[in-house]
């Protein structure tokens, strides 16, 4: 029997990190609460992930500004997000296995340093080129924080009620900071300067150095294991070149010859990856762990999510922008509900996976999530229609978030310790190409239906993105029921968390 299907050897967690439970006289048990240490280990792992996705978003709103206060030019605009976007999604699986063989604290403390002194490069920068260097370091260091720091997350809380709590509350601070980098930007842009925007992670990520080192225990492997090189070569490959194809279809259509091929050669790439983890003696992926329902289901389950959601947002700002004529610091506002519709979501999602299980949950927030979605659909040229898009996108993002718990749940349970930060890193890695695919795949519809329209005026676009919500809320029904039809469920042993 391979060592991925044996159940995780049984291990005795330090006081100060076990869970507090008490049993009543009636024998039954109370709910499990945190320890002072594990609030402190919380609040530093998920403030750092929260900045994280802050700064996948800060600069959407303010780019043309920094274009003109550096000298962009307008075809080049886009490489500020997709430098970023290319190596975050790119090297997150490998760094995701990176922290298991050689310490994930150690990872996760250099990635924020670098997180911090790449934030400061970008806040500085005087020309194009340092300003992208900086982009492809926070790129870096998003793809090293984000696995190391859900795997000491996973690792810190043992499964059951408080790791479904904790992930409920990443998700949802995640969610969120997207949404908040996109109101932030636009505030510091417009009262300050757009290098706020990067220089405001410095501050943050220093205090996170500075403590983490004696509030979060260490997270060593028992045993080093030889890293795949040909594997982690194909893989990273396979990713950038994937991502840079998605990038540039949103850009310049999915016929451009050099979207096909980056497409063809990012499909060629992990394809050979496969095949080199089969014969590997140490894997950077094992391939049993990809036949797990839990790890296959779960993954495909979070894909939908942020593919579906993020796209989402893009359309409704082009809805709000082109058709009722937003400013975009505006546009950002108008998603602050949606923000809060995540935050609630992620806060109840855990509790929805202990109480009800984790395909319940995810097939309940995918329905939930595609009925706010179509509703859409009715949206119109008045202004008066901001009402429905303000409470659709509120009650569409407590279902997304209910999907996203759901899936870091089920992605990560049911496999020891030694392989949190490849399932974490295999997650993020669905997270962020997720976010890279989703827009371009809807913006494609969008466009085919305005160009069919032959027409940019306020009906048109309302008639693109009409249709690609309409297809992405069937993205989203769909992947919730094959979800419930195929993905076993996972109760909590434990009693809920209050």
């Amino acid at each position: 029997m391979s060592t991925l299907d044996q159940a995780p050897p049984a291990t005795t967690p330090h006081p100060s990190d076990s869970p507090a439970t008490a049993t009543t006289p009636t024998g039954r048990r109370q709910a499990a609460r945190m320890t002072g240490r594990q609030k402190l280990v919380l609040a530093l792992l998920l403030g750092s992930q929260f900045m994280v996705a802050v700064d996948f978003s800060i600069l959407n709103v303010a780019l043309p500004v920094v274009g003109a206060g550096l000298g962009f030019s307008l075809a080049d605009l886009q490489w500020i997000a997709t430098a970023f976007a290319l190596t975050a999604a790119g090297f997150t699986l490998l760094f995701g296995r990176v922290a298991d063989l050689f310490g994930r604290k150690r990872l996760f403390l250099g990635g924020m340093a670098l997180l911090g002194l790449s934030s400061a490069l970008g806040g500085l920068a005087t020309s194009p080129g340092m300003l992208l260097v900086a982009r492809v370091l926070q790129g870096l260091a998003t793809a090293a924080v984000t696995p190391a720091g859900l795997s000491l997350l996973t690792t810190s809380f043992k499964e059951g009620p408080l790791r479904d709590r904790a992930l409920g509350l990443n998700g949802a601070l995640m969610s969120a900071g997207f949404t908040a980098g996109a109101i932030l930007g636009g505030l510091l842009t417009d009262l300050l300067s757009w290098r706020w925007a990067f220089l405001i992670n410095v501050p943050v990520a220093a205090l996170v150095v500075i403590l983490a080192p004696s509030a979060i225990p260490d997270s060593r492997p028992a045993g080093r294991s030889r890293l795949d090189v040909p594997g982690a070569v194909a893989v990273t490959g396979g990713l950038l070149t994937l991502v840079y194809g998605l990038t540039q279809a949103g850009e310049t259509g999915w016929g451009d010859p050099a979207t096909l091929a980056a497409l063809v050669a990012g499909a060629a790439l992990l394809a050979g990856f496969w095949f080199i983890e089969k014969r590997s003696a140490d894997p950077l992926v094992p391939v049993q762990i990809m036949k797990r329902p839990t790890v296959v289901w779960g993954n495909a389950v979070g894909l939908i999510a942020f593919v579906t959601e993020t796209s989402l947002v893009f359309l409704l700002t082009l809805y709000l922008q082109k058709v009722l004529g937003y400013s975009p610091l505006a546009t950002g506002l108008a998603f602050g509900v949606l923000g809060l519709g995540t935050v609630i979501g992620g806060t109840f999602g855990g509790r929805a996976v202990g109480r009800m299980g984790n395909r319940a949950t995810i097939v309940t927030g995918g329905v939930i999530q595609a009925v706010a979605t179509v509703s859409l659909v009715a949206l119109g040229t008045s202004g008066a229609w901001i009402w429905l898009l303000l409470a659709a996108t509120f009650i569409g993002g407590v279902g997304n978030m209910f999907m996203i718990v759901g899936f870091m749940v089920t992605a990560t349970s049911g496999l020891p310790d030694r392989e949190q930060g490849l399932a974490t890193g295999l997650a993020t890695m669905t997270q962020q190409v997720g976010i890279t695919m989703g827009i371009p795949i809807m913006s494609a519809i969008a466009t085919a239906r305005m160009t069919a329209l032959d027409g940019s005026g306020p009906d048109a676009v309302l008639s693109g993105v009409s249709l690609a919500i309409l297809v992405n809320s069937a993205v989203v029904l769909v992947g919730a029921v094959l979800a419930g039809a195929f993905l076993a469920p996972r109760r909590a042993e434990h009693a809920p968390v209050k």
